[in-house]
């Protein structure tokens, strides 16, 4: 008795199956269809990304090539064209670059050019910082001490992502306008910061030592 129960059941399920793929089984089909096609679309959308990334890979290392075959005007003129129109990533390294290459002509140039960069609200605030600083570096030797300071001392806190370079430049701005108290403080920040790369530690005690013998005086 009850495998004939179960036959019927089976029968009522066969039925049902039958009835349902009747009624729906071209959106069942319509929606397999569309799926293969996704797939297919996004591996094609992957490979078509994959080509145009090798090509503006190879267009950033021309550059770099350029660059250090001092061919400045090649290099600059090729990461132009990244900055304008490379995917985000590209474009950003670009930026960076072309900033740095500038920089090789003309040093208050360059610093302006880092200067936009950081002021693009578009890009996280690391990558801002990092122009700030980078602009500083190259306005060591192009602006008072005091303006200097305005532009650094904010990357030299004791959180700050860049502080060990800031703190760096901010020492050396100190040290070249004979400002033998700031510097000193600059550079004992970097000796007592545990985190600070050894190496910077043995540039700073030489710092240290300029620091300690104060200014030269010369007789006339």
């Amino acid at each position: 008795m009850a495998d004939i129960f179960r036959e019927i059941d089976e029968e009522v399920r066969r039925d049902k199956a039958a009835e349902l793929w009747k009624k729906y089984g071209w959106l069942i089909t319509g929606l397999a269809v569309l799926a293969v096609a996704a797939v297919a679309g996004w591996q094609f959308w992957l490979y078509r990304e994959q080509q145009a990334s090798q090509v503006v890979g190879a267009r950033l290392e021309a550059a770099l090539k350029a660059s250090r075959d001092g061919n400045g005007s090649e290099a600059e003129t090729i990461l132009g064209e990244l900055a304008a129109s490379a995917p985000a990533g590209y474009r950003q390294i670009a930026r960076f670059r072309l900033a740095a290459e500038t920089a090789k002509r003309d040093a208050a140039a360059g610093a302006a050019a880092f200067d936009q960069i950081a002021a693009d609200g578009s890009l996280g605030q690391l990558y801002r910082d990092l122009a700030r600083l980078r602009a500083g570096m190259l306005r060591v030797d192009l602006v008072p001490y005091p303006e200097l300071r305005t532009a650094l001392e904010p990357l030299a806190t004791a959180q700050g992502a860049w502080r060990h370079s800031a703190r760096e430049f901010l020492g050396i701005a100190a040290l070249k306008a004979n400002l033998f108290d700031d510097a000193g403080r600059w550079f004992d920040a970097i000796v007592t910061d545990p985190q600070s790369p050894a190496v910077l530690r043995q540039r700073t005690e030489l710092y240290l030592a300029l620091v300690r013998g104060g200014p030269v005086e010369t007789k006339n």
